[in-house]
């Protein structure tokens, strides 16, 4: 099952996609809707109004998460390629709901930034509060999953060793379409082929089922941390090929079109516009 948020009459709605129609969810939002308790049942027996695909326009499929919390270091076969060794720990950080953007937004290339970069990732978005889970209790506490491109100023983010002020940039960071469900047959399984495109070439290419530590592991741990609530967002870290690693080193550049995608899941489609003051 397909859960979004989408754009309509200067508001949004909370929807589930079907394949020829979205169905209201009567909510404003998916973090409205997943606020609900019985969410999966309302969102399989929904009847709402009818929206046609073709006029759907996609807002970022939490609008203001609580929390978006990004893990680095996660792909193990890059970690052991780079000659390091495999964490002990995640090693995370976060954004503030303002850097989300939807799937087909344009992605915005700050003004003072010239070293703007791409990060393909596999999402997990939280369906249920959740504290001191084991793993079954952080499985069950998955709404599902998503896109997301954690587009990264590298030149802000060096400038100290953390690394929060170049992953937060308004307006950067793409997520969506849609949320697809925990328990959709499209998302089992170990592992979904991640890539990343920029104007074409294919920059990244990977399969989630490298992570070194899977959704499951980093909801248990998170929650140790601190409670986990639903439309929260963890961004599960990217695999090689980012271009601030090449030699000589690639940047996004205004007009550039930033194709993020995860096999079952869907795409992100977006062009980068320079900031303009």
């Amino acid at each position: 099952m397909k859960l979004a948020t989408i754009r309509l009459d200067g508001t949004t709605r909370a929807v589930r996609i079907d394949d020829d129609k979205a169905v209201d969810l009567g909510e404003s939002d998916l973090v409205a809707f997943l606020s609900r308790p019985d969410w999966r049942a309302l969102a399989g027996a929904a009847n709402g109004e009818r929206y046609g695909l073709d006029a759907v326009d996609y807002a970022p499929v939490v609008l203001a998460p609580e929390k978006v919390v990004c893990v680095g270091l996660n792909y193990r076969n890059h970690i052991l390629e780079m000659g390091r060794e495999l964490p002990q720990y995640p090693t995370l950080f976060s954004k503030y709901a303002r850097a989300l953007v939807g799937a087909y937004d344009d992605v915005v290339l700050p003004a003072s930034s010239a070293q703007m970069d791409w990060e393909a990732e596999l999402a997990v978005v939280i369906g249920a509060e959740i504290r001191h889970a084991d793993a079954e209790q952080a499985r069950a506490g998955i709404a599902g999953y998503t896109v997301l491109n954690d587009v990264t100023a590298r030149d802000w983010q060096y400038r100290t060793p953390q690394w929060h002020q170049g992953k937060t940039f308004e307006a950067t960071t793409p997520i969506g379409p849609w949320l697809v469900t925990a328990d959709d047959p499209a998302v089992r399984g170990e592992g979904r082929a991640l890539s990343c495109e920029v104007d074409g070439d294919t920059v990244q290419k990977a399969d989630t089922g490298d992570l070194v530590f899977d959704p499951a592991t980093l909801v248990a741990y998170l929650s140790e941390i601190i409670t986990l609530v639903p439309g929260d967002v963890i961004a599960t870290g990217t695999p090689g090929g980012v271009g601030h690693a090449r030699k000589p080193a690639r940047y996004l550049q205004d007009g550039s079109v930033l194709v993020t995608r995860i096999d079952g899941l869907g795409e992100c489609r977006n062009t980068c516009r320079r900031e303009t003051r």
